[in-house]
């Protein structure tokens, strides 16, 4: 039983995104759409629930079919980024977040996930100073080491991985 107004079918397909109720949240936000009307936000909702099922292409789409509607929106162009960070194409997500920090309705999010993609490709220097337009220098150096620390603890788990692989090797030899 759902409910029939669009902006409550919306918010209800947010919630239940948010709870890990992917389907049912797909179905609630494309009740709330009308063909007559599309409405971006709902569009861009429906990519970002495609995304977290791990459905990228489809979710791709409808990033793309969003943007028609609101060129240029930069929570639209990040949350694209943000999907090929999840696939782990760096230069393509940074593309997508430079775009979308440079609009001048970007919020501090926007460029957070700019600093994010910055730093995850190494350029922490880089990354800092991004993170330092909107944080204190303090609390951009302490996100920035943070995620250096995250990063070299992943290449210190795929180095013991890789040893380990060298190691069956050997016994198989």
């Amino acid at each position: 039983a759902y409910p029939k107004d669009r902006d409550v079918l919306a918010a209800y397909g947010k919630a239940l995104a948010a709870n890990g109720q992917f389907e049912q949240a797909l179905d609630a936000v494309r009740r709330a759409q009308t063909p007559e009307y599309p409405d971006w936000r709902l569009v861009s909702a429906e990519a970002a629930i495609l995304d977290q099922m791990g459905q990228r292409d489809e979710a791709r789409q409808d990033y793309r079919k969003a943007l028609e509607l609101k060129p240029n929106e930069p929570s639209i162009l990040s949350n694209l980024g943000m999907s090929y960070v999840l696939e782990g194409d760096l230069r393509t997500a940074e593309t997508y977040m430079r775009s979308a920090a440079q609009q001048p309705n970007a919020d501090s999010r926007v460029r957070q996930n700019l600093a994010l993609v910055v730093g995850l490709q190494g350029r922490f220097d880089e990354a800092e100073k991004i993170a330092s337009q909107e944080l204190s220098p303090e609390q951009a150096q302490a996100n920035i080491a943070y995620l250096r620390q995250m990063l070299a603890q992943q290449n210190a788990w795929s180095q013991l991985k890789d040893q380990d692989k060298d190691k069956a090797k050997v016994a198989t030899n």
